[in-house]
């Protein structure tokens, strides 16, 4: 199966396809249902393709009417109007949000690809997980979507689907814990191997790094408190103490969500990481 497109590669499809009309939040004041920066698309040749979102409701069904009507236009070969238009979100849209919102409106074609993949591409948060198994499977499913930049480590190389996203890079390391050394400065770690084993392993060589280099801003481990307290016990034979351990977070995921289906961690889990990179930059 192939993997979902992101909206900026479903908005590069689209223009290949024909003209495209971009609406983009270019300010926003007060309270407002996106923030400055939002987008979404509508296709000429796809009347209902609607890419992305500027917040839904009343402002987002007048933005698609406006977009139609400019994409319209340019096709008769007319001026399509003011690039910027003030929405204030209240009575008048039926909305009572209270704040203002600046659209940007572009008629684009596919000569304007190139500039928009620079200009729209999501800044990624770097991630690093540490196993294939079927959590590991279920969280890449759902992080495909979020900005996050993953690299996927197993010691086992045909355990990796096909079809994945071009965010998620696939490396076979045996010993696993090696691939440690190669994980990006900043990046977020997550631990769920097929073996207790290799899990210990790869949470010592992140304590390790950490020691030295401090650049691992979370270090999460799938498991009981008791596969902690497990662990806890053995890395202190390795000479690790309770400053390394403050580094490490076990169980994972958002707590109160008790379910153990692996697209329910994966959902848990996905939620904690968003809260640790938001709001995102």
């Amino acid at each position: 199966m192939p993997a979902p497109q992101t909206p900026l590669e479903q908005l590069l499809a689209a223009l290949a396809r024909g003209p495209v009309c971009l609406v983009t939040v270019q300010q926003a004041q007060g309270s407002t249902p996106r923030e400055a920066g939002a987008w979404m698309a509508l296709g000429l040749a796809e009347p209902e393709l609607l890419i992305g979102s500027i917040g839904g409701g009343h402002l987002e069904w007048q933005a698609t009417q406006e977009a139609r009507a400019r994409l319209a236009a340019c096709a008769q070969g007319q001026a399509p109007g003011a690039p910027l238009l003030r929405q204030a979100l209240g009575p008048s849209l039926g909305q009572c949000c209270g704040g203002v919102v600046l659209l940007r409106f572009e008629c684009l074609g596919a000569q304007d690809a190139p500039a928009l993949r620079e200009r729209l591409a999501p800044r990624l948060h770097p991630l690093t997980l540490f196993g294939g198994g079927h959590v590991g499977r279920a969280l890449v499913r759902v992080l495909a979507p979020l900005p996050f930049a993953i690299q996927w480590v197993d010691s086992r190389d045909e355990i990796f689907p096909e079809g994945l996203s071009s965010k998620v890079q696939c490396e076979y390391s045996d010993p696993v814990q090696a691939a440690v050394a190669d994980v990006a400065p900043g990046s977020q770690v997550l631990i769920m191997s097929f073996s207790h084993a290799e899990d210990q392993d790869i949470v010592a060589e992140c304590l390790k790094r950490q020691r030295a280099r401090a650049d691992l801003p979370f270090i999460g481990l799938i498991g009981s408190k008791t596969k902690w307290a497990s662990f806890r016990h053995r890395l202190e034979a390795r000479g690790y103490t309770e400053a390394d351990f403050a580094h490490v977070t076990c169980p994972i995921g958002v707590p109160g969500i008790v379910g153990k289906d692996p697209q329910v961690i994966a959902v848990a889990v996905a939620a904690q990481l968003l809260m640790r990179v938001s709001p995102l930059a």
